[in-house]
Protein backbone atom coordinates (compact mmCIF):
# COMPACT_ATOMS: atom_id res chain seq x y z
CA UNK A 1 0.00 0.00 0.00
CA UNK A 2 2.72 2.48 0.88
CA UNK A 3 4.67 1.98 -2.67
CA UNK A 4 0.89 2.75 -4.49
CA UNK A 5 0.41 5.55 -2.10
CA UNK A 6 3.78 6.65 -3.57
CA UNK A 7 3.22 6.57 -6.71
CA UNK A 8 -0.06 8.83 -6.39
CA UNK A 9 1.44 12.03 -4.44
CA UNK A 10 3.17 12.18 -7.44
CA UNK A 11 6.59 11.02 -7.14
CA UNK A 12 7.37 11.14 -10.39
CA UNK A 13 10.74 10.99 -11.55
CA UNK A 14 11.21 7.30 -10.43
CA UNK A 15 7.89 5.86 -12.32
CA UNK A 16 9.09 6.36 -15.64
CA UNK A 17 12.26 4.33 -14.26
CA UNK A 18 10.77 1.55 -12.55
CA UNK A 19 11.61 -1.84 -14.48
CA UNK A 20 8.37 -3.45 -13.56
CA UNK A 21 6.45 -0.80 -15.61
CA UNK A 22 8.93 -0.89 -18.70
CA UNK A 23 8.25 -4.98 -18.88
CA UNK A 24 4.68 -4.38 -18.49
CA UNK A 25 4.46 -1.61 -21.34
CA UNK A 26 6.42 -3.86 -23.87
CA UNK A 27 3.67 -6.43 -23.51
CA UNK A 28 0.87 -4.08 -23.07
CA UNK A 29 -1.09 -4.38 -26.87
CA UNK A 30 -0.71 -0.58 -27.94
CA UNK A 31 -1.53 -1.46 -31.57
CA UNK A 32 -5.06 -3.20 -29.98
CA UNK A 33 -5.94 0.17 -28.13
CA UNK A 34 -4.82 2.52 -31.49
CA UNK A 35 -7.03 0.25 -33.50
CA UNK A 36 -9.60 0.97 -31.11
CA UNK A 37 -9.01 4.47 -30.94
CA UNK A 38 -8.43 5.06 -34.35
CA UNK A 39 -11.85 3.48 -35.74
CA UNK A 40 -14.56 4.12 -32.77
CA UNK A 41 -13.38 7.69 -32.01
CA UNK A 42 -10.99 9.31 -34.65
CA UNK A 43 -12.57 8.23 -37.72
CA UNK A 44 -16.50 8.34 -37.14
CA UNK A 45 -16.14 12.16 -35.51
CA UNK A 46 -14.01 13.15 -38.36
CA UNK A 47 -16.56 11.07 -40.99
CA UNK A 48 -19.29 12.74 -38.85
CA UNK A 49 -17.70 16.23 -38.84
CA UNK A 50 -17.45 16.50 -42.91
CA UNK A 51 -21.25 15.83 -43.19
CA UNK A 52 -21.91 18.59 -41.03
CA UNK A 53 -19.90 20.63 -42.99
CA UNK A 54 -20.99 19.68 -46.13
CA UNK A 55 -24.37 20.40 -44.81
CA UNK A 56 -23.17 24.20 -43.06
CA UNK A 57 -21.61 24.81 -46.62
CA UNK A 58 -25.11 24.41 -48.16
CA UNK A 59 -26.77 26.71 -46.01
CA UNK A 60 -24.60 29.44 -46.06
CA UNK A 61 -24.40 29.72 -49.62
CA UNK A 62 -28.03 29.32 -49.35
CA UNK A 63 -28.64 32.54 -46.97
CA UNK A 64 -25.51 34.35 -48.51
CA UNK A 65 -27.62 33.69 -51.82
CA UNK A 66 -31.41 34.77 -50.85
CA UNK A 67 -30.61 36.67 -46.58
CA UNK A 68 -33.67 36.55 -44.53
CA UNK A 69 -34.90 34.77 -41.31
CA UNK A 70 -35.44 31.84 -42.51
CA UNK A 71 -32.58 30.86 -44.21
CA UNK A 72 -30.44 32.92 -41.47
CA UNK A 73 -31.98 30.68 -38.90
CA UNK A 74 -31.10 27.60 -40.67
CA UNK A 75 -27.31 28.44 -41.24
CA UNK A 76 -27.16 29.62 -37.33
CA UNK A 77 -28.33 26.49 -36.36
CA UNK A 78 -25.67 24.13 -38.72
CA UNK A 79 -22.83 26.38 -37.48
CA UNK A 80 -23.74 25.63 -33.67
CA UNK A 81 -24.19 21.86 -34.58
CA UNK A 82 -20.60 21.85 -36.91
CA UNK A 83 -18.93 23.17 -34.87
CA UNK A 84 -20.23 21.13 -31.82
CA UNK A 85 -18.95 18.38 -33.85
CA UNK A 86 -15.60 20.01 -34.55
CA UNK A 87 -15.15 19.88 -30.50
CA UNK A 88 -14.92 15.96 -31.00
CA UNK A 89 -11.79 16.20 -33.35
CA UNK A 90 -9.68 19.37 -32.41
CA UNK A 91 -8.08 16.27 -29.95
CA UNK A 92 -6.48 14.62 -32.99
CA UNK A 93 -4.65 17.45 -34.30
CA UNK A 94 -2.35 15.06 -35.80
CA UNK A 95 -1.40 13.37 -39.03
CA UNK A 96 -3.00 15.26 -41.90
CA UNK A 97 -4.71 17.60 -39.15
CA UNK A 98 -1.36 18.29 -38.20
CA UNK A 99 1.44 20.92 -38.87
CA UNK A 100 3.39 20.69 -42.07
CA UNK A 101 6.17 22.92 -44.01
CA UNK A 102 3.83 26.10 -43.42
CA UNK A 103 0.68 24.95 -43.45
CA UNK A 104 -0.23 25.14 -39.76
CA UNK A 105 -2.75 22.90 -37.73
CA UNK A 106 -6.27 21.71 -38.94
CA UNK A 107 -6.82 23.26 -35.30
CA UNK A 108 -5.17 27.10 -35.91
CA UNK A 109 -6.56 27.01 -39.21
CA UNK A 110 -9.92 26.25 -38.53
CA UNK A 111 -10.59 27.20 -35.22
CA UNK A 112 -8.11 30.22 -34.02
CA UNK A 113 -9.90 32.59 -31.32
CA UNK A 114 -10.81 35.29 -30.79
CA UNK A 115 -11.14 36.58 -34.30
CA UNK A 116 -10.13 39.65 -35.49
CA UNK A 117 -13.60 41.92 -36.40
CA UNK A 118 -10.88 44.33 -38.08
CA UNK A 119 -8.85 42.12 -40.02
CA UNK A 120 -12.69 40.66 -41.10
CA UNK A 121 -14.21 43.78 -41.84
CA UNK A 122 -11.08 45.08 -43.88
CA UNK A 123 -11.18 41.89 -46.40
CA UNK A 124 -14.51 42.34 -46.64
CA UNK A 125 -14.05 46.14 -47.74
CA UNK A 126 -11.46 45.49 -49.92
CA UNK A 127 -12.53 42.05 -51.11
CA UNK A 128 -9.23 40.65 -51.28
CA UNK A 129 -10.01 37.45 -48.86
CA UNK A 130 -6.55 34.91 -49.41
CA UNK A 131 -6.61 31.92 -47.23
CA UNK A 132 -2.89 30.98 -47.46
CA UNK A 133 -2.05 34.15 -45.19
CA UNK A 134 -1.17 34.58 -41.55
CA UNK A 135 -4.39 35.91 -40.51
CA UNK A 136 -5.67 32.72 -39.07
CA UNK A 137 -7.45 34.84 -36.89
CA UNK A 138 -10.06 36.07 -39.66
CA UNK A 139 -10.70 32.75 -41.40
CA UNK A 140 -12.42 29.33 -40.46
CA UNK A 141 -15.42 28.47 -37.66
CA UNK A 142 -15.31 31.75 -35.58
CA UNK A 143 -15.01 33.91 -38.74
CA UNK A 144 -18.07 32.56 -39.92
CA UNK A 145 -20.09 32.82 -36.16
CA UNK A 146 -19.20 36.88 -36.40
CA UNK A 147 -20.35 37.16 -39.64
CA UNK A 148 -23.45 34.79 -39.02
CA UNK A 149 -23.87 36.16 -35.32
CA UNK A 150 -24.58 39.31 -33.43
CA UNK A 151 -24.01 40.10 -30.07
CA UNK A 152 -27.19 41.47 -29.73
CA UNK A 153 -29.46 38.99 -31.59
CA UNK A 154 -30.29 41.68 -34.03
CA UNK A 155 -31.46 39.15 -36.83
CA UNK A 156 -32.64 41.93 -38.98
CA UNK A 157 -29.34 44.01 -38.80
CA UNK A 158 -27.52 40.70 -39.87
CA UNK A 159 -29.15 40.39 -42.77
CA UNK A 160 -29.07 44.06 -44.12
CA UNK A 161 -24.94 43.66 -43.73
CA UNK A 162 -25.79 41.03 -46.12
CA UNK A 163 -26.88 43.42 -48.85
CA UNK A 164 -23.05 43.93 -49.62
CA UNK A 165 -22.03 41.45 -52.32
CA UNK A 166 -18.44 41.13 -50.66
CA UNK A 167 -19.67 40.10 -47.34
CA UNK A 168 -21.61 37.29 -49.28
CA UNK A 169 -18.36 36.30 -51.00
CA UNK A 170 -16.42 35.92 -48.54
CA UNK A 171 -19.08 33.73 -46.39
CA UNK A 172 -19.00 31.45 -49.03
CA UNK A 173 -14.86 31.73 -49.14
CA UNK A 174 -15.32 30.90 -45.71
CA UNK A 175 -17.24 27.95 -45.98
CA UNK A 176 -15.06 26.73 -49.13
CA UNK A 177 -12.04 27.14 -47.02
CA UNK A 178 -13.43 24.85 -44.03
CA UNK A 179 -14.64 22.35 -46.26
CA UNK A 180 -11.45 22.10 -48.20
CA UNK A 181 -9.47 21.21 -44.95
CA UNK A 182 -11.39 19.05 -43.29
CA UNK A 183 -12.11 17.02 -46.42
CA UNK A 184 -8.15 17.06 -46.53
CA UNK A 185 -8.45 15.06 -43.31
CA UNK A 186 -11.30 12.85 -43.58
CA UNK A 187 -9.21 11.43 -47.12
CA UNK A 188 -6.08 10.40 -44.86
CA UNK A 189 -8.07 8.48 -42.34
CA UNK A 190 -10.74 6.86 -44.93
CA UNK A 191 -7.21 6.14 -47.02
CA UNK A 192 -3.50 5.52 -45.39
CA UNK A 193 -3.41 6.85 -42.58
CA UNK A 194 -5.11 4.39 -40.63
CA UNK A 195 -3.33 1.59 -41.22
CA UNK A 196 0.26 3.40 -40.67
CA UNK A 197 -1.23 4.87 -37.04
CA UNK A 198 -2.01 1.50 -36.29
CA UNK A 199 1.39 0.06 -37.24
CA UNK A 200 3.55 2.83 -35.41
CA UNK A 201 2.48 1.26 -31.82
CA UNK A 202 6.19 1.84 -30.20
CA UNK A 203 6.39 5.01 -27.77
CA UNK A 204 9.17 6.92 -28.44
CA UNK A 205 8.50 10.50 -30.18
CA UNK A 206 6.83 10.07 -33.41
CA UNK A 207 4.97 7.47 -32.91
CA UNK A 208 1.15 7.03 -32.68
CA UNK A 209 1.11 6.39 -28.92
CA UNK A 210 3.28 9.35 -28.30
CA UNK A 211 1.39 10.99 -30.88
CA UNK A 212 -1.98 10.84 -29.60
CA UNK A 213 -1.39 11.17 -25.98
CA UNK A 214 0.87 14.56 -26.66
CA UNK A 215 -2.60 15.74 -28.49
CA UNK A 216 -4.32 14.33 -25.69
CA UNK A 217 -2.38 16.68 -23.05
CA UNK A 218 -2.14 19.52 -25.54
CA UNK A 219 -6.08 19.43 -26.29
CA UNK A 220 -6.73 19.61 -22.67
CA UNK A 221 -4.03 22.57 -21.90
CA UNK A 222 -5.95 24.55 -24.51
CA UNK A 223 -9.36 24.20 -23.00
CA UNK A 224 -7.96 24.98 -19.73
CA UNK A 225 -5.49 27.56 -20.80
CA UNK A 226 -7.55 29.16 -23.51
CA UNK A 227 -10.79 28.78 -23.17
CA UNK A 228 -11.17 29.50 -19.89
CA UNK A 229 -7.84 31.12 -18.49
CA UNK A 230 -7.60 33.73 -21.30
CA UNK A 231 -11.02 35.69 -20.80
CA UNK A 232 -10.75 34.78 -16.64
CA UNK A 233 -7.35 37.62 -16.74
CA UNK A 234 -5.17 34.22 -15.44
CA UNK A 235 -2.68 34.07 -18.41
CA UNK A 236 0.86 35.85 -18.24
CA UNK A 237 0.60 39.38 -18.60
CA UNK A 238 -3.14 39.60 -18.06
CA UNK A 239 -3.92 42.64 -15.30
CA UNK A 240 -7.64 42.00 -16.07
CA UNK A 241 -10.45 39.59 -16.95
CA UNK A 242 -11.39 39.73 -20.60
CA UNK A 243 -14.79 38.37 -21.31
CA UNK A 244 -14.76 38.88 -25.36
CA UNK A 245 -11.93 36.40 -25.64
CA UNK A 246 -14.20 33.35 -24.77
CA UNK A 247 -14.76 30.97 -27.56
CA UNK A 248 -17.82 31.27 -29.50
CA UNK A 249 -18.47 35.03 -28.39
CA UNK A 250 -20.84 36.39 -30.48
CA UNK A 251 -22.69 33.03 -30.65
CA UNK A 252 -23.26 32.91 -26.75
CA UNK A 253 -22.42 29.20 -27.20
CA UNK A 254 -19.23 29.18 -25.38
CA UNK A 255 -20.42 27.15 -22.53
CA UNK A 256 -21.41 24.86 -24.52
CA UNK A 257 -18.57 23.93 -26.81
CA UNK A 258 -16.31 24.29 -23.59
CA UNK A 259 -18.27 21.08 -22.44
CA UNK A 260 -18.76 19.50 -25.58
CA UNK A 261 -14.88 19.80 -26.06
CA UNK A 262 -14.36 18.25 -22.22
CA UNK A 263 -16.23 15.28 -22.15
CA UNK A 264 -14.68 14.30 -25.73
CA UNK A 265 -10.80 14.62 -23.87
CA UNK A 266 -12.87 12.34 -21.03
CA UNK A 267 -14.08 9.58 -23.50
CA UNK A 268 -10.38 9.38 -25.19
CA UNK A 269 -8.89 9.24 -21.31
CA UNK A 270 -10.78 6.53 -20.89
CA UNK A 271 -9.24 4.76 -23.39
CA UNK A 272 -5.76 4.67 -21.97
CA UNK A 273 -7.01 3.29 -18.73
CA UNK A 274 -6.29 -0.26 -19.88
CA UNK A 275 -2.84 0.54 -20.61
CA UNK A 276 -2.63 2.24 -17.44
CA UNK A 277 -4.03 -0.69 -15.53
CA UNK A 278 -1.18 -2.85 -17.35
CA UNK A 279 1.37 -0.71 -15.11
CA UNK A 280 2.74 -0.37 -11.93
CA UNK A 281 0.98 2.56 -10.28
CA UNK A 282 -1.21 2.71 -12.92
CA UNK A 283 -4.72 1.74 -10.85
CA UNK A 284 -3.74 4.12 -8.10
CA UNK A 285 -3.50 7.00 -10.65
CA UNK A 286 -6.64 5.61 -12.43
CA UNK A 287 -8.27 6.67 -9.05
CA UNK A 288 -6.93 9.61 -8.28
CA UNK A 289 -7.50 11.05 -11.51
CA UNK A 290 -10.82 9.75 -12.13
CA UNK A 291 -11.78 11.44 -9.02
CA UNK A 292 -10.74 15.21 -9.85
CA UNK A 293 -11.70 14.62 -13.37
CA UNK A 294 -15.09 14.20 -11.44
CA UNK A 295 -14.53 17.29 -9.68
CA UNK A 296 -13.91 19.17 -12.52
CA UNK A 297 -16.66 18.20 -14.49
CA UNK A 298 -18.85 18.64 -11.74
CA UNK A 299 -17.27 22.56 -11.30
CA UNK A 300 -17.72 23.21 -15.28
CA UNK A 301 -21.35 21.81 -14.83
CA UNK A 302 -22.12 24.04 -12.10
CA UNK A 303 -21.27 26.99 -14.60
CA UNK A 304 -25.05 29.02 -15.09
CA UNK A 305 -26.08 27.96 -18.81
CA UNK A 306 -28.71 30.45 -18.93
CA UNK A 307 -26.32 33.17 -18.96
CA UNK A 308 -23.60 33.48 -21.44
CA UNK A 309 -20.21 33.28 -20.46
CA UNK A 310 -18.81 36.38 -21.28
CA UNK A 311 -21.20 38.11 -19.37
CA UNK A 312 -20.92 35.96 -16.38
CA UNK A 313 -16.83 36.48 -16.04
CA UNK A 314 -18.05 39.91 -16.47
CA UNK A 315 -20.39 40.36 -14.04
CA UNK A 316 -20.44 37.24 -11.50
CA UNK A 317 -17.36 34.94 -12.71
CA UNK A 318 -17.35 33.13 -9.07
CA UNK A 319 -18.58 29.49 -11.15
CA UNK A 320 -16.36 29.77 -13.71
CA UNK A 321 -13.28 30.61 -11.61
CA UNK A 322 -14.18 27.57 -9.49
CA UNK A 323 -13.90 25.81 -12.56
CA UNK A 324 -10.58 26.41 -13.69
CA UNK A 325 -9.75 25.88 -10.29
CA UNK A 326 -10.50 22.06 -10.40
CA UNK A 327 -9.02 22.07 -14.17
CA UNK A 328 -5.68 23.82 -12.82
CA UNK A 329 -5.54 20.89 -10.39
CA UNK A 330 -6.74 18.14 -13.29
CA UNK A 331 -3.62 18.98 -15.15
CA UNK A 332 -0.73 17.42 -12.91
CA UNK A 333 -2.86 13.74 -13.55
CA UNK A 334 -2.92 14.07 -17.17
CA UNK A 335 0.63 15.76 -17.81
CA UNK A 336 3.20 14.99 -14.93
CA UNK A 337 2.26 11.54 -13.19
CA UNK A 338 0.32 9.56 -16.65
CA UNK A 339 3.70 10.60 -18.56
CA UNK A 340 5.87 9.41 -15.80
CA UNK A 341 3.98 5.94 -15.20
CA UNK A 342 3.57 5.30 -18.64
CA UNK A 343 6.78 6.46 -19.95
CA UNK A 344 5.89 8.50 -22.36
CA UNK A 345 7.83 11.76 -22.99
CA UNK A 346 5.91 15.48 -23.05
CA UNK A 347 7.18 16.70 -26.83
CA UNK A 348 5.38 19.98 -26.85
CA UNK A 349 6.07 23.33 -24.96
CA UNK A 350 3.13 24.44 -22.91
CA UNK A 351 4.52 27.17 -21.12
CA UNK A 352 1.80 26.15 -18.50
CA UNK A 353 3.48 26.92 -15.39
CA UNK A 354 3.00 23.83 -13.78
Amino acid sequence: MAKYLFYTIGIISLLGCDKGSKVAQDTFDRKAMLQEVAQQLIKPSFSALKVKVDSLFLLIDAFAQSPNTTTLGKAQLAWQNTYTAYQAVCIYNFGAAGEEGLRKSLVEEIATFPVSATKIENIVANNNANFNDFNRDARGFLAIEYLLFDLANNQTAIIANFQNQNRKSYLIGLGTHLQTRVNEVVASWEGAYLPAFVANDGTSAGSSTSLLYNEFVKSFEGLKNFKVALPLGKRAGQTQTEPARVEAYYSGMSLQMLKAHFDKLEKLWRKFIPYLQSVEGGNALIGATQAQLTAAKNALYLVPVNVSLASQIQNAPAAFENAYIELQKLTRYFKSDMSSVLGIAITYTSGDGD
